[in-house]
């Protein structure tokens, strides 16, 4: 979906109704800006995060990412010295 909207000079930005419906942002809600070397991405929290979670899940399923495992090889690490 593309749709059109308009900055305000204050900087101020208005979604579309049935946009932040879809989204979860219908009563209001916080987003996260992403700005990359051609454009400008809005995103919902619960976006980013579901991402993270995708990610960290991926680590996890190859064997090693887990905090545990960090602070013991740090600790490892630490006796080695």
């Amino acid at each position: 979906m593309t749709t059109r909207a308009t900055v305000t000079a204050s900087g101020r930005l208005s979604l579309p109704a049935d946009l932040r419906r879809r989204h979860g942002l219908a009563e209001g809600g916080e987003i996260i800006i992403q700005e990359t070397d051609d454009a400008i991405v809005l995103r919902t929290v619960d976006q980013v995060l579901a991402e993270a979670r995708a990610i960290a899940r991926s680590i996890a399923e190859r064997g090693g990412g887990s905090v545990d495992d960090f602070l013991s090889e740090r600790r490892e690490d630490a006796a080695r010295e």
